[in-house]
């Protein structure tokens, strides 16, 4: 019995998230067909053009803690 109501909440819960999921998507689909903002007309921040660089992402994970140096990757080919 405990099963049978559990699924009938769980299954509620689940349509109660899907239906306000469901109405988030269209206001944000009613704002964007009313007011469409150009990309042109979008002037990037001050803070964004003072940032620095980004350094390389490597091509896999390392753990943390762990620092890439040119000269490892050097001896690790050897």
């Amino acid at each position: 019995m405990f099963a049978v109501f559990a699924a009938e909440q769980q299954y509620h819960h689940d349509t109660r998230t899907r239906e306000q999921e469901r109405l988030i998507l269209a206001s944000i689909r009613e704002r964007s067909a009313v007011a469409p903002t150009p990309l042109s007309t979008v002037t990037p921040s001050r803070a964004t053009d003072m940032a620095p660089a980004r350094a390389p992402r490597a091509a896999w994970p390392r753990p943390i803690g762990v620092h890439a140096h040119e000269e490892s990757a050097a001896c690790a080919m050897a």
